[in-house]
């Protein structure tokens, strides 16, 4: 199943199945759930009969981030090789591990807008994945048991900011920072998470394309790292980090800039594309 949050002409904010081969997105909030966090948390991951509950054209409604209340982002920093030598940073030996609040969260086609105070804004093409049920100190073999399925996000950063000192988050945060979608695609449509193309562009250009057999740390890696310190809750969002070509590793370095349209694809999960905006 794909699952997204729309809105009609109401401008209220449902959880949806999105039937791509139909053109079609079936309201869930017919079948009991009021958000998308409801859905992940009761692991329905079945793709409903569009006969079976209210259905809209694809045309018809505006999709939304498809968590858009997550519990926590997690990110990942220096998770592919390339990037963290263009960063010019040692390769990690345990994940580093960062938040992104989730007030910077907005869906496809919103705006990014850079804020005021920074003049090095960046992009960065990401992998992330879902928790579904959660718990304390999974083991990696176990990972299968408590992912839910897999999106895209863009973690945007503002690299002054991020590095004018050794915590990241802030510098991460700003609102727009965490664009996200178009859907949660769910495990069992994805026959090998690290298997898988990502790329970003923007506008006629691609900057980054890699693939997630690069990444460092693997989704079991990270759900067991990560719940061995806290406990994984139903709807934490985990993003595994972005692999080499982003703006602050060029020479000379390539910043975000009004005007311009940022798309970040990967494999079996579609594409994500925000416009960029000065605030």
């Amino acid at each position: 199943m794909k699952l997204v949050s729309f809105s009609t002409a109401d401008g209220k904010i449902r959880p949806g199945s999105l039937i791509e081969e139909a053109n079609l997105v079936v309201d869930l909030t017919a079948a009991g759930y009021a958000d998308a966090l409801a859905v992940v948390s009761a692991g329905f991951t079945s793709s409903p009969k569009p006969a079976a509950y209210p259905g809209y054209k694809l045309d018809e409604v505006k999709l939304h981030a498809p968590l858009a209340n997550p519990p926590r982002v997690f990110a990942i920093g220096l998770n592919y090789r390339d990037h963290a030598i263009e960063s010019k940073m040692a390769l990690p030996k345990v994940p580093v591990v960062f938040f992104k609040m989730t007030t910077a969260i907005v869906g496809p086609g919103e705006n990014i807008v850079l804020p005021k105070n920074t003049t090095q804004p960046d992009y960065e093409a990401e992998f992330a994945f879902v928790i579904g049920k959660g718990g304390y100190r999974i083991p990696a073999s176990a990972w299968k048991e408590h992912v839910y399925g897999y999106t895209i996000v863009n973690d945007v950063s503002a690299r002054d900011v991020q590095l004018s000192t050794s915590q990241w988050s802030l510098g991460k945060s700003f609102p727009s920072f965490c664009p996200m979608g178009p859907a949660i695609v769910t495990t069992d449509e994805i026959a090998d998470p690290h298997q898988l193309a990502i790329s970003l562009s923007i506008g006629d250009e691609m900057l980054q394309n890699s693939n997630t057999r690069e990444l460092i740390f693997k989704v079991p890696d990270l759900v067991e790292y990560i719940s061995s310190i806290t406990p994984l809750l139903p709807g934490d969002l985990i993003s595994t980090g972005t692999p080499g070509g982003v703006g602050m590793g060029r020479t000379p370095q390539r910043w975000l800039k009004a005007g311009e349209t940022v798309t970040v694809t990967v494999e079996g999960l579609g594409s994500l594309t925000n416009s960029v905006v000065a605030e």
